[in-house]
């Protein structure tokens, strides 16, 4: 994996993917791209992983788009940049789809394509200090990629002001938006991280990730009779898993579940 993008992964299970060109301000390139993808594919095929932390180096969580890379594709024609956008909507799909659990850690300046990072991931912790800006436009371009899922972090009204203003946005003000799951101190975002994770590897590893593709399945769907089956179905079965079995037994005979470590 080059050395743009880190990967680690602790004894409890926790992978932190660490952008690492903190000198470019974490700006992505197609070699950062590409990297991203393969480790997000790591931790989602890794049976270890329980939890997926997405960091960045340095004093910026990422500026967006590498300047060199924005010279090249200028030079692109048509089907060139078809295929460069591709990439970059493959690794944001990759993270949005991926498995497990997933925190961004913010600090700094998020701009442009790092806000799709922040929006793609379940969960949201930044510094108070951070920054954010839907920068496209001040381009002459749109946040086309990113855009399903900063819509669906933020909502469709938001978005129409933000992806036609670029304004820049303070943390607070992006947590009252939805992007952010909360803002604080910048000595406090570790801390803030850790009890989520610590609220994360007290559940069933298999539970956590069904309860994430039950969000996608049924958001926005109609509450008709093929939901209540679809539902129906989807938990009878957990009740009989291994998984269901171990925690309900675990709950009603006052012990810790097998997947609970100390």
């Amino acid at each position: 994996m080059t050395d743009q993008v880190l990967y680690t992964l602790d004894a409890r299970g926790v992978a932190t993917i660490t952008l690492n060109r903190p000198d470019k301000h974490n700006a992505f390139n197609e070699e950062t791209i590409d990297a991203l993808t393969a480790a997000f594919h790591r931790a989602a095929s890794d049976p270890i992983v329980r939890v997926v932390i997405l960091s960045a180096a340095g004093k910026s969580f990422s500026a967006g788009a590498d300047v060199n890379w924005m010279q090249k594709m200028a030079g692109y024609n048509e089907a060139q940049n078809r295929h460069d956008a591709m990439q970059l909507a493959t690794m944001l799909n990759t993270l949005y789809t991926l498995p497990k659990p997933t925190i961004a850690r913010v600090q700094g300046a998020a701009f442009g394509g790092a806000v799709g990072l922040i929006a793609c991931c379940d969960m949201a912790i930044a510094s108070k200090l951070s920054k954010f800006c839907l920068s496209e436009v001040k381009l002459g371009l749109i946040p086309a990629t990113i855009g399903p899922y900063v819509i669906e972090a933020m909502g469709k009204r938001v978005a129409l002001r933000y992806f036609q203003t670029a304004e820049v946005f303070t943390a607070r003000r992006a947590r009252r938006l939805g992007l952010l799951s909360e803002a604080v101190n910048q000595d406090q975002l570790d801390d803030t991280i850790e009890q989520l994770i610590g609220h994360l590897l007290k559940n069933g590893p298999e539970a956590v990730s069904e309860a994430k593709q039950l969000i996608h399945k049924v958001a926005g769907k109609p509450i008709d009779a093929a939901m209540l089956t679809t539902t129906s179905e989807w938990i009878a079965r957990k009740r009989v898993s291994e998984e269901g079995q171990e925690g309900l037994n675990a709950f009603l005979g006052k012990r810790k579940p097998a997947w609970f470590k100390e």
